[in-house]
């Protein structure tokens, strides 16, 4: 029996190599004929084809299959993209495709169809077609209607080309289909209308597409669908309700895309469901309990969306969950819950059921402390709990079994860690974010048993006192080092980093008490923020520390110490800096004209200095900069016009303080993303330009963002570094940086600028803020001023601003802070709930009477009162014309249209009158001709 089994298998191996080997001298010749045609006709710029040539058996070229018993090629696949190359094979026509119709699977993926109009035609040449793939072909058109004669087809793939249309209803209609696919063809539109007779149908991809419809009932009807993946699709609405069998469904992906409403109930039938991503749409209401039904389920996320309720607690009794994600949601309740239904198990070492090795609980509601139950997740190796509301005290015991932990992320959090002084982990992690945690005051050694430690933040830890040396010693491989917002004291020695390890490297060791020198940094590092530490001394060392080196540093914030000196002119040294942060030192000088070398700068703020002289020229060379703070400086000379012209993306420009002189040039409307525009106290004279409707962001409330490169999140981590600005608005000097994008501002206050407030002015409907105040401006308030329906801070006090409030004022509901006192106002102060609520002090100095003044506008002053009879005089002297011809025209006109016999007389005499002037006009041109 051994032998015959031996015999057979012998026979089975022969013939399957009979059949699918490449032997020579088997290939057909009408079949070689027409691939060498292919060959020819085609672009084939890489050498795709470089084997079929003539000499050779076509069985053995590569991409060929043949069968041997027929000859007849079976299988062609071809690869027609080089990577490397970024070009690849072009082929134009399927001209030579009816020669080779034994096909069974074509694949000419990556091959540049886009001249082949009539592509799905091969799908009849090919009659016995069982698998075809044109992946990345480049197509671009598909026919609405096509008939077809195959009933073989099993899989189809059309990924990654551009339709531009709705996906066909035939694309359905092969009956034997068992696989489409679709990824990323950019099809629009509803899906075609079912049912369609799919029996064998188990597989659809077709992600990352825009349908923009609700997703359709027949598909998830079909009762042998195993995998579904719909992401990224544009989908919207509800997920269907009511839906048949799912008990063959393993795989469902409805991510990322715009679907609302619950989680449906029959999802918690589908028994055989292993992975299930419902991530990034806008589901709401809880997890149903009935989710512990879905006992295969391996992977589950659930992320950013609306779910709410308590943490869904019995996912913890699914034995093969390995991947949890419940982040970016609403789930409150206690976060100890899910972790001790995890461990409702037998003892560890004796068949413990958890397989969790990724948990995603950060950015909800959860409460409470951690139980010790989480260090019973021996294969657990990354935890997300950032942003809940968890409190409470973690020892040793919490992390007893953590083994396998890589990454613990679990900042924004009310916890604290008390261990003894000679604790050592069990695990060997590589990244460690326990920003706002309790680890001090003494600084947590247990850090120094981690050798494989690249990503560290213990930032606003209450630690205190000095680093330990060893720390700065085994510190070279840490990539991402964050110790901000401590208190801890020192210098800072001269920081080295691993040659080994790959970047970027960012040191982020501000809001400390640091002192002495700045410390020397390798070439390598491309974030470091010192700010608010105690470093004095000049820059000098720091700045020019290698002349002949170029350094990596993207962000140098050195903001709020003790730098004195002059600020050194070696920024040459610095070519990819981004964001220059010196303000709030004690620098002295003129900003060095070396800063014209940073041609990627954005971000510049060199404000409460004591810097001197004018802007230098070489700033013309940094045309990326979105911000310039400069305020409270002593830099003088003209406003310079160019840095409307130059510096066409400002959105910050704050110049406030300072002793610049001239007039706004227009040019400076040529800064349609500005935002914040402050020129307060300096010297500037003139009017104030009427072009400024002009600055666009301003008018929209918020710049153009045009991609992602222009959000002001400038650190390789996103939300570590974010742009900020100072504002002075409601009396008040505000710091922006979440909201900065949404915050709009203009204040010209104390300058020398006359002339009227512009009516361009209102046409700025997104501003929030404007300050006018001690200027010289004449003329009244723009009347159309209600059209700034956001406007928050208006105060545009101790000008010469004549007439009355503008009644429309009282409709801008928005209006938190309003200052008009010290004008030359008068009148009554328009009602609203706003403007009675402002303290008189925002009215004095003016003409006005009204609340919320003392002075009621029923006893006039006698200036008020004359002004008033001096305009009823003028209203009665037109009031009185008007009467005057209505009376005369009628008492002409109505005995005329009612009385008969005067209008017979009436027009008689006219008559008369009428032929005498023309006897007169006749006799006089007579005689005027005899006397000729």
């Amino acid at each position: 029996m051994k032998g015959l089994y031996l015999v057979l298998g012998l026979f089975f191996s022969l013939t399957i190599t009979f059949k699918f080997s490449s032997c020579s001298g088997i290939c057909k010749v009408n079949e070689k004929n027409a691939l060498l045609r292919l060959k020819k006709e085609a672009n084939d710029p890489t050498n795709v084809l470089s084997s079929w040539v003539d000499k050779e058996d076509c069985c053995n070229w590569e991409g060929v299959l043949c069968n041997n018993l027929t000859g007849s090629v079976i299988e062609l696949s071809i690869n027609g993209w080089d990577s490397t190359e970024l070009k690849g094979l072009k082929v134009d026509n399927f001209s030579w495709l009816p020669s080779v119709d034994n096909l069974d699977h074509l694949d000419m993926s990556g091959v540049d169809l886009s001249e082949v109009t009539n592509w799905p035609e091969v799908i009849n040449m090919l009659p016995s077609l069982i698998n075809l793939r044109f992946w990345n072909c480049s197509l671009h058109s598909i026919p609405p209607m096509f008939d077809h004669n195959n009933s073989l087809l099993e899989n189809l793939d059309l990924s990654l080309n551009n339709f531009s249309s709705p996906i066909p209803g035939w694309i359905f209609s092969f009956s034997s289909l068992v696989s489409l696919e679709l990824i990323g063809s950019n099809f629009i539109g509803s899906f075609p209308n079912g049912p369609f007779n799919l029996t064998s149908f188990t597989t659809l991809r077709a992600s990352s597409n825009s349908f923009g419809s609700v997703l359709p009932q027949w598909l998830f009807d079909l009762n042998n669908l195993e995998y579904l993946d719909l992401s990224f699709g544009g989908f919207e609405g509800p997920i269907p309700s009511g839906v048949g069998s799912c008990t063959k469904l393993t795989y469902l992906s409805l991510a990322s895309n715009n679907l609302n409403f619950t989680i449906p109930n029959w999802l918690y039938r589908c028994k055989n469901l292993e992975t299930l991503i419902m991530k990034g749409n806008s589901l709401e209401g809880t997890v149903s309990d009935s989710i512990s039904n879905l006992t295969s389920l391996t992977s589950i996320d659930m992320s950013e969306n609306f779910l709410s309720g308590k943490l869904p607690s019995v996912i913890g009794k699914l034995s093969k969950l390995e991947d949890l994600d419940l982040s970016e949601n609403r789930f409150q309740g206690e976060v100890s819950e899910i972790f001790n239904t995890m461990n409702n198990c037998p003892p560890i070492g004796s068949g413990n059921c958890s397989s969790l090795r990724t948990l995603r609980l950060n950015d909800n509601k959860l409460v409470g402390n951690l139980p010790k139950s989480f260090g019973h997740l021996p294969s657990l190796q990354f935890c997300f709990m950032s942003n809940n509301r968890l409190e409470g005290v973690l020892t040793e015991e919490h992390f007893t079994n953590l083994t396998n932990l890589m990454w613990l992320y679990a900042s924004r959090s009310n916890l604290t860690l008390s261990v003894s002084s000679d604790w050592i982990p069990p695990f060997q992690a590589s990244d460690i974010i326990m920003s706002g945690w309790r680890l001090g005051p003494e600084f947590p050694l247990w850090i120094q048993s981690q050798q494989s430690i690249m990503n560290l933040d213990i930032s606003n830890a209450g630690i205190v006192g000095e680093v330990p040396n060893w720390f700065w010693n085994s510190s070279s491989q840490i990539r991402f080092l964050n110790m901000s917002h401590n208190q801890l004291i020192g210098e800072i020695p001269t920081i080295s980093i691993s040659d080994s390890s790959m970047g970027p490297w960012l040191i982020y060791l501000s809001s400390n008490n640091f002192s002495g020198s700045l410390p020397h940094i390798p070439t390598m590092v491309t974030e470091l923020d010192l700010s608010n530490n105690s470093f004095s001394k000049g820059l000098t060392n720091f700045l020019c520390d290698k002349t002949n080196a170029s350094y990596m540093l993207e962000i140098l914030h050195l903001g709020g110490n003790r730098f004195s000196e002059k600020i050194p002119d070696c920024f040459m040294n610095w070519p990819e800096l981004r964001v220059l942060n010196l303000g709030e030192n004690r620098l002295t000088g003129s900003i060095p004209r070396s800063i014209g070398a940073l041609s990627n700068l954005k971000s510049l703020d060199l404000k409460r200095n004591k810097l001197s002289g004018p802007l230098p020229s070489s700033l013309i060379n940094c045309t990326r900069l979105w911000k310039i703070d400069l305020n409270e400086n002593e830099l003088d000379g003209k406003f310079p016009s160019w840095l409307g012209t130059r510096l066409s993306k400002l959105i910050v420009l704050s110049l406030r303080s300072n002793k610049f002189d001239g007039e706004l040039a227009t040019e400076l409307c040529q800064l349609n993303d500005l935002q914040i525009l402050d020129l307060a106290s300096n010297n500037l004279f003139g009017d104030i330009p009427r072009c400024v409707n002009n600055f666009t962001a301003m008018v929209n409330g918020r710049r153009l963002i045009r991609d992602e490169d222009e959000e002001m999140d400038y650190s390789y981590y996103v939300g570590v570094f974010r742009e900020s600005a100072t504002a002075a608005t409601k009396g008040n000097i505000h710091q922006y940086d979440t909201i900065l994008s949404l915050f709009t501002s203009m204040d010209l206050s104390n300058n020398n600028l006359s002339g009227t407030i512009p009516m361009s002015l209102t046409s700025i409907v997104g501003l929030r803020s404007l300050n006018f105040s001690n200027n010289h401006l004449t003329g009244s308030i723009p009347r159309s001023i209600d059209n700034m329906k956001v406007l928050e801070s208006l105060d545009i006090s101790n000008n010469q601003l004549s007439g009355e409030i503008p009644q429309s004022i009282s409709s801008l509901t928005s209006l938190s802070h309003l200052n008009v006192s010290h004008n030359d106002l008068r009148g009554r102060i328009p009602v609203s709930t706003q403007l009675q609520s402002f303290s008189n002090s925002s009215f004095i100095g003016n003409k006005l009477c009204g609340l919320p003044l003392t002075e009621s506008c029923s006893k006039k002053n006698p200036e008020v009162e004359n002004e008033e009879e001096d305009d009823n005089e003028v209203e009665w002297f037109y009031v009185s014309m008007a009467i005057g011809f209505i009376v005369a025209f009628w008492g002409v006109s109505a005995p005329l249209l009612f009385i008969r016999q005067w209008r017979h007389s009436y027009f008689s005499f006219l008559d008369r009158k009428w032929t005498d002037i023309m006897c007169k006009y006749v006799t006089l041109r007579r005689s005027l001709f005899m006397h000729r």
